[in-house]
């Protein structure tokens, strides 16, 4: 049996629940020292996922930025840099968006009618596998567990992080809650609706609660919960 890995819902949200506001310009949520303690969970990882509608989006590089934690991956001998991966069911990416230009290794786990279009888009930029006919988030973890990813930290987009959730394969949620309000509601949210489990009266875990100067940051675990 593969082991999937563990997989850490990573996020920065207004107090309202928001990722973003909707303005051409990206809303920054965060502040610098809760952005080093990203780059921490990111070195710690050995794969970071977003969503091609995030790539889109918010064209990030998604890298370790720290030369010290950089160098001490590479001292424990893992890669500089973790696994990249995307998602696609549409197949719909280019290939001058930063996410393949940047770090080391890049993987899209797609479906089986996107794969060949994904193929010819990116050449050798990244690795492509289907999952399948459609896209299961189970098969995805198995195929990063068969590639020896055993902490995965997810970075969005809403849709990901609502899928994961509702399936109940999210072992940890990682959030930062800036002191921000955005209140529009075309903005995108860090959970849509979906059918939880436990549904409302299910409590998660608290695992650890602080402050990171404005910024709270909250550790959560979605799988041990009380009614």
């Amino acid at each position: 049996m593969t082991t999937r890995p563990y997989v850490i819902l990573s996020a920065a949200t207004s107090v309202d629940g928001y990722l973003d506001d909707t303005s051409s310009e990206r809303l920054r949520l965060s502040n610098a020292a809760d952005f080093d303690r990203v780059d921490q969970v990111r070195a710690e990882s050995d794969a970071i996922l977003i969503g091609a509608n995030t790539m889109r989006r918010d064209n990030p590089r998604l890298l370790v930025n720290s030369d010290a934690r950089r160098a001490q991956r590479v001292a424990d001998g893992k890669p500089e840099f973790p696994l990249k991966v995307t998602v696609t069911a549409s197949g719909d990416l280019t290939a001058n968006l930063k996410f393949w230009h940047h770090g080391g290794q890049k993987l899209v786990l797609t479906v089986d009618d996107a794969a060949e279009k994904v193929r010819n888009t990116l050449g050798d930029l990244a690795d492509v596998v289907s999952v399948g006919p459609e896209l299961d988030w189970g098969l995805v973890l198995d195929e990063l567990g068969r590639r020896g990813v055993d902490q995965l930290m997810v970075e969005g987009g809403g849709t990901i992080h609502t899928q994961l959730m509702a399936q109940n394969l999210a072992d940890e949620v990682h959030l930062a809650i800036a002191p921000l309000l955005v209140g529009q509601p075309d903005a995108a949210q860090f959970l849509g609706a979906g059918n939880y489990p436990g549904g409302t009266t299910a409590r998660m875990k608290v695992l650890e609660v602080r402050a990171i100067d404005d910024v709270v940051f909250v550790r959560y675990a979605p799988k041990e919960r009380t009614a």
